[in-house]
């Protein structure tokens, strides 16, 4: 067997992707692969396809043409399998509003099967900085604090691959700092990271590869 058939797959491979909502193409034939282990700044003015993109990977939409895979798995046919290895953090926080910060991250170890569900949530609360509302109930959150445990649930799932769709939005300083802290760390774990940002600098420090979009479709940025 040569070298080529033993490669490990790429971590996110799109082939000629597309997708339309009724006449519009929010991505038009998008072909692109990333390397496990590597990470990628997604960059575009609004309306470019970013989302779109994140949300094709994480399965919550179908391409309307072409294939994407996900550590070699179809991300359409794979479905169940490409989400338990992928976490994307979106603009929705998908909290429950009447439980405190704690509950909710002890509904999802739940889910997941986490041994110790009410340790490894005050944990990962504290990694967040949420130490002092652990036991707040999220509706009286802001939305910068609402991002923290958002991220939160997102270090819970452990994903393989993560995609973070305007990670520094709504957060101030401190939470900018603790957020790159957390992404660096997700690298350095062996995480394959997507981050769609339009902090530059930021996204230019912590990735490696940049695809960029305009229209749906990839150009030099």
């Amino acid at each position: 067997m040569d070298a080529l058939s033993t490669a490990a797959p790429p971590a996110l491979a799109l082939h000629d992707v597309s997708k339309r909502y009724g006449r519009y193409w929010a991505l038009a034939r998008l072909t692109y692969a990333l390397p496990a282990g590597r990470s990628l700044l997604l960059t575009g003015h609004n309306g470019s396809g970013k989302t779109t993109l994140l949300r094709l990977v994480a399965t919550a939409l179908s391409p309307t043409a072409g294939r994407v895979e996900v550590l070699g798995r179809d991300a359409v046919n794979d479905r169940d399998t490409v989400r338990q290895n992928v976490a994307l953090l979106s603009h929705a926080s998908f909290l429950y509003e009447d439980l405190t910060a704690h509950q909710n991250l002890v509904v999802l170890a739940r889910l997941l099967g986490i041994p110790s569900p009410s340790d490894a949530a005050g944990l990962l609360l504290t990694r967040v900085g949420l130490t002092r509302r652990t036991q707040s109930p999220v509706r009286q959150f802001s939305a910068g604090m609402r991002k923290r445990l958002a991220i939160a649930r997102l270090l819970l799932k452990a994903p393989t691959l993560a995609l973070l769709d305007e990670p520094f939005g709504e957060l101030d300083p401190s939470g900018i700092e603790a957020m790159e802290k957390i992404i660096s760390e997700l690298k350095a774990s062996g995480v394959t990271v997507v981050l769609a940002t339009h902090l530059i600098e930021q996204g230019l420090s912590l990735c490696e590869e940049r695809l960029h979009l305009q229209d749906g479709r990839a150009v030099p940025a």
